[in-house]
Parts: C-alpha cells; structure tokens; sequence
C-alpha cells in the first residue's frame, strides 16, 4: 500500500503521553514523510496529523497543557485522526481521573462533543482487550473497502456511547462508539496500527482525505 501523494506531511503530534513508534511505524509503510512533533509550527503546516494517546485522560490532558498544544490542536483545519486515547481526548470530557477520590471529571479538548465514560459490562473483564467487530453507521471514506463485520483491535475500559457523532460501532457487554466524527476531527478506539490490513485501509483511506 502507498498513498497516492507521498509529498504531503505527515505529523504525529507528540503529546507527550503515547507510544509513538508503532503509529509512525505503521505510516511509513503507507507514505514517505512522518514526523512526529509538538512544535505548533510544524503541526500547522501538516497536511494530515495523528493524535495519539495511551494511558489516563487526566494525565494525557495535563501533558498536553504543559506543552501549550491544547489551543493550536484546537484550531485545527486539516483532518486529524485520534487513536485509542487520542479519540477519548477529542470530546467534551472524561469521566476517567488520574486519582479515584477526584469527584471532577477531566476537560478534554472539546473538538467533539461527547462524554467518556467507563464501561458497564457486566462479568466481562475490564480492560476490553483484543480483536473485536466494527460495524460503520454511515458510508463514511474511512472506512471505505472495510465491511461492516471487519476485526480491529481494542485496548480500553473506558469509551463514548452511540450518539449523533458515531461513525461506526461495537459491542461488549454494551455498545460503545469504535469511530466519531465531526468536521476535520476524525477518532478511532481502536488501534489501526495494530490491526492489520483492516487497520492499514483504514489510515490510507484517512491519508487520502
């Protein structure tokens, strides 16, 4: 697979809370220029950007407060994609806390509204972990080639219910938002860079927004 622009820039915006070198690894199989950064300057001169995150949402936010991103990556107008924890990020807030005692829920960046919450399911076990179907509410061009049906991998406890945003679903135990999606904000719970063919489509597709 390769992008039919492998000129464009594309940046991983660095914010300080991801595991980077799968998500760059997995671009630059599909096109030449990656680059991972928290210089404002060079996030605005991208022609599409990545937002990554891994561990708590509170701990993600401050991270990205320290580094002054909050405003230039809520004023984005290229297609940005955020994965697992970076989707988490792009609504309103997060019920998720870096403290169980902190009874506030934690700011995101407010690129979509939406509300994370922590999952109910049941007896299952939580984190939700491993290969689980998508199904895309709408025809939407990143999911284009990909199957209602199709396996991608998911590693959360926590996630945004169905609502006016949804651009494709789950199930465990509930259904739950894999995709949203609102002006150029695009956001996946799962991980596309470990997911394969699936997952590869996918970015391309984003790739070629």
């Amino acid at each position: 697979m390769s992008v039919t622009n492998a000129l464009q820039k594309t940046v991983i915006i660095n914010t300080g809370c991801a595991n980077i070198s799968s998500v760059k690894f997995a671009l630059q199989r599909l096109t030449q220029n990656v680059t991972v950064s928290d210089d404002p300057d060079v996030i605005y001169a991208a022609d599409k950007l990545i937002l990554p995150g891994v561990g708590s949402a509170n701990a993600a936010m401050q991270s990205i407060l320290s580094k002054q991103l909050s405003g230039c990556i809520q004023s984005l107008t290229q297609p940005v994609l955020g994965v697992c924890l970076g989707m988490q990020l792009m609504v309103t807030d997060s019920q998720e806390k870096a403290h169980k005692s902190n009874a506030i829920d934690t700011a995101c960046l407010n690129l979509i509204p939406g509300k994370v919450k922590r999952m109910e399911v049941g007896n299952l076990r939580l984190p939700h972990m491993g290969w689980n179907t998508v199904d895309p509410v709408e025809q939407n061009s990143i999911f284009k080639g990909i199957p209602s049906g199709t396996y991608f991998y998911f590693v959360h406890s926590f996630a945004v219910d169905v609502y006016a945003h949804t651009l494709a679903t789950s199930q465990y135990e509930m259904p739950f938002s894999a995709a949203i999606h609102k002006d150029n904000f695009y956001g996946v719970q799962f991980h596309p860079e470990r997911s394969g063919d699936a997952g590869a489509t996918l970015m391309e597709n984003f790739l070629k927004l």
